[in-house]
């Protein structure tokens, strides 16, 4: 006999009921109660998984965006062989597709002050937010600065910000005005990487 997919949801049925939703109707769109229906559960099985929806979107975003992975693995990789340029390149690659693929299902939270701000606690009181991508590709930089590959001067936190600053409004031009407004991502990536390498070096 079958057991019923309702009976025993587990946390990926969960996560692929929270990316599809979130993918065609927003984060606004996915409710818990409808990420719950569309994984065959009960709200409250969900909530034997996850605290919020908050986790679930950060699981999402983490887990389930291509780029992501690569991009955290470069934030926090030691320093090896490659040059900072070259490292730069590569964080500003991941960052430029990673921002795109998230834009879309976090748009919907701007429109919406209430959901914004209850957000915004949700993803705080799980320890996460998007200020932690800044703060890793800040401390990568601090290492480099240390040993000794960026001027003494070099201000690692306004050096990422610049980098990941670019990247995010990439991804904004690219929704809001389309493709043929931006360069692609291989000619952006090593431009960006090269500029702000400049001021370091």
């Amino acid at each position: 006999m079958l057991t019923p997919k309702s009976s025993r949801p587990t946390p990926e049925r969960l996560l692929d009921a929270a990316e599809t939703l979130m993918r065609t109707s927003g984060l606004a769109g996915a409710t818990t109660k409808a990420i719950a229906r569309e994984a065959g559960c009960s709200e409250a099985a969900l909530y034997k998984h996850f605290a919020n929806k908050e986790e679930l979107f950060v699981r999402v975003l983490m887990e389930r965006t291509p780029n992501a992975g690569p991009l955290m693995a470069a934030l926090h990789a030691e320093s090896g062989e490659r040059g900072v340029e070259e490292v730069l390149t590569a964080i500003a690659r991941h960052a430029s597709h990673f921002y795109a693929d998230a834009m879309p299902m976090a748009a919907a939270l701007f429109a919406e002050p209430a959901l914004l701000t209850r957000h915004r606690e949700g993803v705080r009181q799980i320890g996460a937010g998007p200020h932690m991508v800044l703060e890793a590709l800040a401390g990568r930089l601090l290492r480099e600065r240390d040993a000794g590959r960026l001027r003494p001067d070099a201000d690692p936190g306004t050096a990422a910000a610049l980098l990941l600053g670019a990247c995010f409004q990439r991804a904004f031009f690219l929704h809001f005005s389309g493709a043929d407004v931006v360069s692609p991502v291989e000619e952006f990536a090593p431009a960006v990487a090269r500029t702000v390498w400049a001021a370091l070096r």
